[in-house]
């Protein structure tokens, strides 16, 4: 959501936001709430002359992209953490449950991305999350074999693989859907390249 509204010349309101991520309005209005109250956004009223209260809209907070604050930056990794730990620990199936967290995520990145190629979507999506995404191949139309050659989850992933790789692979199989390729086999192979996790992406005919 931070995202989305960041990449918004005008910024968001809930409504906007909810139609663009698919999430529940009250799940939309919840996290803008906290982003609020973090710093990371503002909000003001702005009415467009019809009836009735004028929803809040939402921008990205000045300096927000460099001046969050080590704090939160913190904050925000033990909260990645704790969660992480929970689904480890209680999920009667750590990685399904990881795959289902990250396809919602990959459908938020990617919706703003309107009517790009799926592959070249999936690469900002994963470039913008800090994976520095490289393409070794491109078998055919629509299919590509990606490197990742960095990983900023890389602490959480060595100590909850099933759940960290889970997410990945959600967030690319959600984004690819949210861009038109929901069809598509996808698949993610942790350090099999010196480096780098391996990921393939076969689109069907």
């Amino acid at each position: 959501m931070l995202t989305l509204v960041r990449e918004a010349a005008d910024g968001m309101t809930a409504a906007e936001v909810v139609d663009a991520t698919g999430l529940h309005p009250s799940t939309v209005r919840a996290h803008l709430d906290q982003l609020t109250e973090s710093g990371l956004l503002t909000r003001e009223r702005h009415g467009d002359g019809t009836p009735g209260r004028p929803a809040w809209r939402y921008r990205a907070a000045p300096g927000a992209d460099t001046a969050t604050g080590t704090g939160v930056d913190i904050a925000y990794r033990a909260l990645a953490a704790a969660l992480v730990a929970h689904l480890a620990r209680d999920a009667d199936d750590p990685h399904a449950a990881g795959v289902r967290a990250g396809r919602d995520w990959g459908r938020a990145l990617a919706a703003p991305l309107g009517r790009t190629a799926p592959v070249d979507g999936l690469l900002r999506v994963l470039d913008g999350l800090g994976f520095s995404p490289r393409v070794t191949r491109r078998p055919e139309p629509g299919s590509a074999v990606m490197h990742l050659t960095t990983c900023p989850f890389l602490e959480l992933a060595q100590a909850s693989p099933d759940v960290v790789c889970g997410v990945h692979l959600g967030v690319i199989g959600g984004a690819l859907g949210a861009l038109g390729a929901g069809a598509a086999d996808t698949d993610l192979q942790p350090f099999a390249a010196p480096g780098a996790c391996v990921v393939h992406v076969k689109a069907h005919r």
